[in-house]
């Protein structure tokens, strides 16, 4: 059986923040319904790698294609409108909007009116406590309710690919389990996501493929399972 065509193909992509170079030239793929998991300690340059993708920083050097197209040179909007969204570290939800109005600014980009509806209908359906609270102010919502909020206002640009930046932070154990199960879903339904994630036990065993960052540039990369048993990441990143 092929392979899955690349739907993001990054290579020697460098980021510098002034005089300090952030990202020193990685390279990697995601395919089409791909999980792939970026893992790495604090200050890697994880976060900065999905905010190259996505246009918020801009790289110095490198290439970024998506589905056969440079867009490195494009403004983070136009790659929102081609498929790409980052549901950012932190959430970065509107504390004085209500859930619904958060949700809506998701397809802030999009003009079918109809369809914006239907998916608001369905994002809702999957997470039935944002049904609940849809008229409830964000800032009012459990962390565990921001995380599932932030996941459902990125899913409302429809997204090809979504880029998710820690989305286990500062959850409850319990609650991180019910997050990775919502990625889960999120992935069957046929978006391609790429992880970035501090708890590397979870992505590793969420992903099936896995990058290791380590202070801008790659030191491993391959199939998850096979990272979860390589001797060097059980040690750095799985207490092993």
């Amino acid at each position: 059986m092929a392979a899955a065509p690349d739907l993001l193909s990054v290579e020697d992509l460098h980021v510098r923040y002034g005089s300090v170079e952030v990202l020193k030239g990685i390279s990697l793929k995601v395919r089409r319904g791909e999980i792939v998991a970026l893992i790495g300690a604090n200050g890697a340059g994880k976060s900065t790698a999905l905010m190259a993708i996505s246009g918020i920083v801009p790289a110095s050097k490198g290439s970024i294609r998506f589905s056969g197209r440079e867009i490195r040179s494009l403004p983070s909007e136009q790659r929102v409108s081609l498929g790409i969204t980052q549901v950012p570290e932190g959430r970065r939800l509107f504390p004085r909007m209500t859930v619904k109005e958060n949700l809506l600014i998701g397809a802030t980009l999009r003009t079918d009116r109809s369809e914006i509806e239907k998916d608001l209908a369905w994002v809702l359906k999957l997470f039935p406590v944002l049904k609940k609270r849809s008229l409830q102010l964000a800032g009012t919502l459990s962390g565990g309710e921001q995380q599932m909020l932030a996941l459902a206002r990125g899913l409302m640009a429809k997204p090809t690919l979504l880029l998710l930046d820690e989305p286990s932070l500062g959850l409850a154990p319990k609650l991180i389990g019910e997050v990775f199960s919502l990625i889960r879903k999120i992935h069957e339904m046929g978006i391609t996501l790429l992880l970035v994630e501090q708890n590397a036990y979870q992505a590793l065993q969420v992903a099936q493929t896995a990058y290791v960052l380590e202070t801008g540039t790659i030191a491993l990369h391959g199939p998850a399972e096979r990272l979860r048993q390589d001797p060097s990441v059980k040690r750095a990143y799985l207490g092993g």
